[in-house]
């Protein structure tokens, strides 16, 4: 179990904690969507990330754990900067010199024994091994972890600082009149007390509803039980382009180009709705590559604001997310600053930030040296990336078809 105490800066007392079990990668920052939220101004929206990166035996623990800093103003580890360190029992984080300092705290968990769970309903031989569902009756193969209405929940897809995503199984979908599997999120129940946290979850599935497009995810239900809010989509099976770049590498420029394209037609759809809508969180993470097609699927609504003239809350990935952008005033044109970067990323394998560098009077991202980056394409980056939004493509129709050009040799 890892343990994260906030403390008082000056009395070095504890203000608040998170405890973590039976997790591998835990995010902290100020955006709302980390699993550790800090709301500081000197902590950026995704600040750094903590993973458990081994099985070494260490003060008694079976596990060793790996801070990497993604912080514009950088991370200190036990009072010495760092970009990358391991992390050990008491170790101090401090996030930006000046900055708030955590605790962590890794403890060995000893578990109690449990009754062996009943045994699964259907019991047919002949199904394949790791099927869900067996196919002589339909029922479940693993055993269900809870019900929540009608949904029968099977397992955890993923865990955040919003909320939690189950994968379940909806016995009569009224959809189809037929069993469905579906993805339920569940929003964290510490996170309702948050207003902001509580409209972002709402609004996602206020957006969801309205929009019908085959690259976003398909609205099913909304509801509160038990005084936590649930939303019901699609289910697309696939792998996000982070996960997907990470395990398997840097992808030829062709793919990467033929997939920000998509990425262009789904944004091009919800740029024009009614008023336009403005996604706000374009990153390979939240861009699903559909096993069935290897098209991409815009995950994560929760972040989607209407145009308007007002200063909205500064949300986005570091690396990812326009000038204009952190300062609270998104436009159409932000979502497509967010291709440049996750481009970069995608042909690289790093953090686009490792390549972010002061050229001239401003920063920008200097991809020269990236050999997989042509002339033609780095053009698009470039201007896709430009500080202000009235210098880049204006829409998403322009870029793709600046990517198309750039995809002709």
């Amino acid at each position: 179990m890892v343990t994260l105490t906030l403390l008082h800066p000056q009395a070095s007392t504890p203000m608040q904690q998170w405890e973590f079990h039976n997790r591998s990668n835990i995010k902290i920052g100020r955006s709302p969507d980390n699993d550790v939220v800090i709301d500081n101004p000197l902590v950026s929206r995704f600040h750094l990330e903590l993973h458990k990166v081994g099985d070494l035996r260490i003060e008694g623990v079976s596990e060793q754990w790996q801070l990497v800093n993604h912080g514009t103003n950088g991370t200190l580890l036990n009072g010495i900067v760092v970009t990358r360190g391991f992390v050990n029992n008491d170790s101090l984080i401090q996030l930006a010199r000046g900055g708030p300092t955590l605790k962590f705290k890794l403890q060995q968990v000893v578990a109690t024994p449990h009754p062996p769970p009943p045994s699964v309903a259907c019991n047919h031989a002949g199904n394949p091994p790791g099927s869900l569902f067996c196919i002589h009756c339909g029922q479940p193969l693993v055993q269900v972890q809870q019900y929540v209405r009608n949904y029968q929940v099977l397992r955890i897809l993923g865990q955040g600082g919003m909320g939690t995503t189950y994968l379940a199984l909806d016995k009569h979908s009224p959809q189809t009149g037929k069993p469905q599997m579906l993805v339920l999120k569940e929003m964290n129940a510490d996170m309702a007390q948050i207003a902001k946290a509580r409209e972002l979850f709402e609004r996602e599935a206020r957006i969801l509803k309205e929009l019908h497009h085959q690259g976003i995810p398909t609205y099913y239900d909304f509801f509160i039980e038990g005084n936590k809010k649930y939303l019901a989509m699609q289910l697309v099976h696939g792998q996000d382009l982070e996960k997907r770049i990470y395990q398997q590498g840097p992808v030829i420029p062709t793919q990467a180009i033929e997939w920000m394209i998509q990425t262009c037609d789904i944004l091009e759809y919800i740029h024009s709705q009614n008023p336009p809508l403005i996604h706000r969180d374009i990153k390979p993470a939240n861009l699903m590559v559909r096993q069935l097609d290897n098209r991409v699927v815009v995950l994560d609504f929760g972040a989607v604001k209407e145009i308007d003239a007002r200063p909205g809350t500064r949300i986005g990935a570091e690396g990812y997310s326009a000038p204009e952008q952190d300062r609270g005033q998104p436009c159409t044109q932000s979502d497509l600053y967010a291709i440049g970067p996750t481009l970069i990323f995608a042909l690289t394998g790093e953090n686009p930030m490792n390549f972010y560098r002061k050229r001239g009077a401003e920063y920008r991202f200097d991809i020269q040296s990236i050999p997989t980056i042509t002339p033609k394409l780095a053009a698009v980056i470039d201007r896709v990336t430009e500080h202000k939004p009235r210098d880049r493509f204006q829409t998403a129709k322009q870029l793709s078809q600046a990517l198309q050009s750039a995809i002709s040799f």
